[in-house]
Order: C-alpha cells, then sequence, then structure tokens
C-alpha cells in the first residue's frame, strides 16, 4: 500500500536541503510534487533548482511542478496554488519549508534580515497554508506540516538570536493555532531534529565541515515527515514532533544510518 500515490503535496522552498528530501521521499511512493521556491539558476554555494529537483523527483517516480514562487508575496502564492490545483486537481499536503535566518543579536540584525525571516517564516507559512485550506478541506487525509520547533519560552535562545528566535517559535503558535481551528478537519503538526543536520544552510552559517561531519543526514527528517504524514489527519494533528522521536515511535532506533560520520559526536540543533 502507498499512502502517497497520486497525492498532491506544495512544499515550499522545496528546490534543496530538506524540503527536496521530503519530496523525494514522497515521491518515490508516487506522489505529486509541487517544488515552489525561488532558486531557476544554480548557486555554487547553494546548488540545486526547481527544474534539478523536478528531474530528481520524476527520477523515482513522483510526477513534479517547478513553480518559481517568492512567498512574500501573495499574487505569486495564489498563482502557485491556483496553477497546482489546475495540474493536480487539488492538494492533499502542505510542508512550510521555506526559511531564512540569521543567528545574530539584536544590535546586529539589519532590519532588512528582520523583515526576510518574519516574512517568510512567519509571514510566508501562514500565507501559503491559507491559500491552501479550501483545497485540503476536500482531501482524504489532508496534512500542514510546518518545519518548526516546539514552543518554548526558554530565554537563552531568545538571548542569543532574538529575531530569528521568534520568527521560528511563531511559525510553531500557527501550528498550535491552525490544530485548534481545523480540529477533526485538517492535521497540523509540526517537525524539528534532535541534531544539525547536513544542509547547505549549516555548512555556510553554522561552522563549516567540522560541523557537517557532527550532523544528521536530510534522510532523517525525511523518513520522520514520511510517518507524521502517513498517519490519520483527525486524531493526529497539534504535535510537536522531534524527528528521532518518531522514528524511535515507528521501531526505528539505530539511527547510525543517518550520521554523516558515525565516529563523531552529533552536535544539538537550536532549540534543543
Amino acid at each position: 500500500m502507498k499512502p502517497f500515490l497520486n497525492k498532491t503535496i506544495f512544499v515550499s522552498g522545496g528546490s534543496r536541503g530538506i524540503g527536496k528530501a521530503i519530496a523525494l521521499k514522497l515521491a518515490a511512493e508516487g506522489a505529486n510534487i509541487v517544488i515552489a521556491a525561488k532558486s531557476v539558476d544554480e548557486n555554487p554555494k547553494i546548488p540545486g533548482t526547481i527544474y534539478s529537483a523536478a528531474h530528481e523527483i520524476e527520477r523515482v517516480g513522483g510526477k513534479a511542478l517547478p513553480l518559481q514562487v517568492d512567498i512574500r508575496f501573495e499574487d505569486q502564492v495564489m498563482a502557485a496554488i491556483n496553477k497546482t490545483v489546475e495540474t493536480f486537481g487539488g492538494i492533499d499536503i502542505v510542508v512550510n519549508n521555506a526559511s531564512a535566518i540569521s543567528l545574530t543579536d539584536t544590535v546586529h540584525t539589519e532590519m532588512k534580515r528582520y523583515d526576510l525571516m518574519h516574512s517568510i517564516n512567519v509571514r510566508g507559512s501562514f500565507m501559503v497554508t491559507k491559500h491552501a485550506i479550501p483545497h485540503l478541506k476536500k482531501s482524504s487525509n489532508p496534512h500542514i506540516l510546518s518545519l518548526s520547533p516546539p514552543i518554548s519560552l526558554d530565554p537563552k535562545w531568545f538571548g542569543q538570536h532574538l529575531a530569528y528566535t521568534m520568527s521560528k517559535m511563531n511559525m510553531s503558535m500557527c501550528v498550535l493555532g491552525w490544530a485548534q481551528e481545523f480540529k477533526g478537519k485538517i492535521a497540523a503538526n509540526a517537525l524539528w531534529p534532535r541534531t544539525t543536520i547536513a544542509t547547505a544552510a549549516v555548512q555556510n552559517l553554522l561552522g563549516g565541515d567540522q560541523v557537517m561531519k557532527m550532523s544528521r543526514t536530510v534522510d532523517v527528517y525525511a523518513d520522520a515527515a514520511y510517518y507524521v504524514l502517513s498517519r490519520d489527519a483527525m486524531t493526529c494533528s497539534g504535535n510537536f514532533y522531534l524527528c528521532e522521536d518518531v522514528l524511535a515511535e515507528e521501531g526505528i532506533t539505530d539511527l547510525t544510518r543517518y550520521a554523516v560520520d558515525p565516529t563523531s559526536p552529533l552536535m544539538p540543533d537550536l532549540f534543543i
């Protein structure tokens, strides 16, 4: 049984990294994947475009719709949602993956970076979900999955990088609200890793090769997302999952295969 066969998944920012890994995992089950991201030209520092992602999706057995979308702009989001429905007939799952990061304190946070993080992480996720809701309501097992952390008021996170922390916690507050607002109709959950994940963002922003060696691969996120999105939307909602806990619930406790370097200690992710 393939729970995602012919299901349509709208992934924001899915041209690379974790978003693409989730897309590929579901595409291998025969899903229709919408890659809604900005990247149409290759960047050596952050490789991957909506077109290269689409090629990989189709290669593993899924159907792909690459759409150039900046989720800060409502007209682009609405056009992408409409194109998705026109192409595949509906939307079953929204993955709020697109995110911007700047690990700076208050004094060193440029307002354009503040605006970028809140426009993408919070407003963008809210807006994508808002316009997808009428279509999600028609699905047999609709899910909203936001890649955001368990809600926390621990001062250490706010003191270190206030602007970024607010944006990610606000994404999680959206999950809390949607789970209540659409209880029994649409599932809304958050998913976050216990360790750093080997992505371009970690490579470029968190410490380069050394931190990459202390990370897990994107597959740990993709596999956990697969299991969450397979669950019954009527009963599985309002959860702030950690990837490793989801896998443990599915009987997967040996996570060695997810380590970039099994001989290196693992680095805890932010907000853990």
